[in-house]
């Protein structure tokens, strides 16, 4: 029986269908195909970053033990070094990182804007300078530039994708700065929060598989290289019962505080400062950073070398007990950073906000008792962290996640609040007035 015309356009159109929506399926796991491929890559990428950066921190410090005036020259001298070719070639990797992913995720960012914030060279330029900083001493942690260079992976790879992929190459942005933090401390649920309430502000539909995608396959990446580690270890913690209700809140205000102005000094030196200081920094940029330099170095001079790095074994030592840090340490830690913050060079301010908290913590211990060591230690560290950032929910789940916690959950939860609260008397949000500063920049 011979088909009639109609039956056979009836036909035809049903063939065409099948390959339309075979097409289709086609496309949609070749885009899956290549996020995932994209994320492990990210992932494989941080954990080389934050394998040479033990390296070349131990490094400094064998230099430092052998010879006790090498950071004078060494520090100043890398800040001038790192300062020139940052600015004269890779002026977007300057700085935390987190601020410029932020950047690129407005609305309104082209694409053109984008490569000046996020590239493939400007992510290898962050690792090798981020390096150079931390081998030369100065106060600064891997987690922010991690989250640009995860970022910066991850959007590379947004020519594979098929035409019609239903996710946005801005959400490969924000999945990347989310694999970042989780491959870099090994906190998988923090990088999801920090997605959501320091990245995107927002949490879409298409999103989110995306995000989770890149986490897990980041994660796996961590996991599968360096193990299934908890950053700082698992710490003691005591019994917390209603007795950790006013310590609790006496850290929550002296991060606060503190915290607020180390946010507010930070935002403050982005701009453009008066007088003879402001003029010298602005004329002669490179000269600053050696000036910023040999500070951090003296400091790390009259401190045995504490200034120095990202604070991660002293902060473990704090913790765990085996070290009782001397009153100086949090104050230099403090200045350390912010003087490292301003030379220009690329790093972060996680990792030393984090130690810097834990400091705090073991100055208040002679008002709550040695015993409390672990607790107090750790409270301070979401405080001073949440205060900085004003990102509470990121703050306690970082925390939390890093020193194995969980019987912790509400105390940090509380004392992160309060700090991120109080901190809003003295500082507006640290990373997104740096971010709208670098769009500024950028515009101008």
């Amino acid at each position: 029986m011979i088909p009639k015309p109609n039956d056979m356009q009836l036909l035809n159109q049903i063939i065409d269908k099948i390959k339309s929506v075979k097409l289709a399926d086609f496309d949609a796991w070749r885009g899956r195909l290549i996020v995932w491929i994209a994320a492990a890559v990210a992932g494989l990428v941080v954990v080389i970053f934050a394998q040479a950066t033990e390296h070349v921190i131990s490094w400094f410090f064998r230099i430092e033990i052998a010879y006790w005036w090498a950071p004078i020259l060494l520090t100043p001298l890398g800040g001038i070094a790192i300062v020139f070719f940052t600015r004269r070639w890779f002026a977007g990797a300057a700085g935390s990182g987190i601020p410029q992913t932020i950047a690129a995720l407005k609305d309104e960012t082209s694409e053109e804007t984008i490569s000046k914030l996020l590239s493939l060279k400007l992510a290898a330029a962050k690792i090798v300078l981020g390096l150079g900083a931390l081998a030369s001493g100065f106060s600064a942690g891997r987690e922010g530039p991690s989250v640009q260079v995860a970022a910066s992976v991850m959007y590379a790879f947004r020519r594979f994708l098929p035409k019609n992929f239903s996710i946005h190459p801005k959400h490969l942005i924000l999945a990347g700065g989310a694999a970042g933090i989780s491959a870099a401390f090994n906190t998988p649920l923090a990088g999801i929060v920090f997605a959501i309430e320091e990245l995107g502000r927002r949490f879409e539909q298409k999103t989110n598989g995306v995000v989770i995608s890149a986490i897990v396959l980041s994660g796996l990446v961590s996991v599968s290289l360096q193990g299934n580690y908890i950053y700082f270890g698992n710490i003691v913690v005591n019994n917390v019962d209603r007795h950790i209700f006013i310590p609790l809140l006496v850290c929550g205000l002296v991060c606060g505080v503190t915290g607020g102005l180390f946010s507010r000094t930070l935002i403050e030196s982005s701009s453009k400062l008066d007088g003879r200081v402001g003029n010298f920094r602005s004329m002669h940029p490179v000269r600053w950073a050696g000036f910023c330099g040999l500070m951090v170095a003296l400091l790390g001079l009259i401190s045995d070398g504490h200034a120095h790095g990202s604070g991660y074994i002293y902060t473990q030592n704090i913790l765990d007990g085996s070290v009782m840090e001397s009153w100086q340490y949090a104050p230099i830690k403090y200045l350390a950073t912010i003087f490292t913050y301003f030379s220009g060079v690329p790093g972060g301010i996680f990792a030393p906000s984090l130690s810097i908290g834990a400091g705090i913590g073991s100055d208040l211990l002679p008002f709550f008792g040695q015993q409390h060591i672990a607790e107090i230690s750790t409270l301070c560290m979401a405080g001073f962290l949440a205060a900085v950032t004003q990102a509470p929910l990121t703050s306690f789940i970082i925390v939390m996640e890093m020193v194995d916690g969980h019987q912790m959950v509400i105390s940090l939860m509380l004392v992160a609040l309060i700090a991120a609260i109080i901190s809003r008397i003295f500082s507006l949000p640290l990373y997104e007035t740096l971010a709208a500063k670098q769009s500024e920049s950028l515009q101008s």
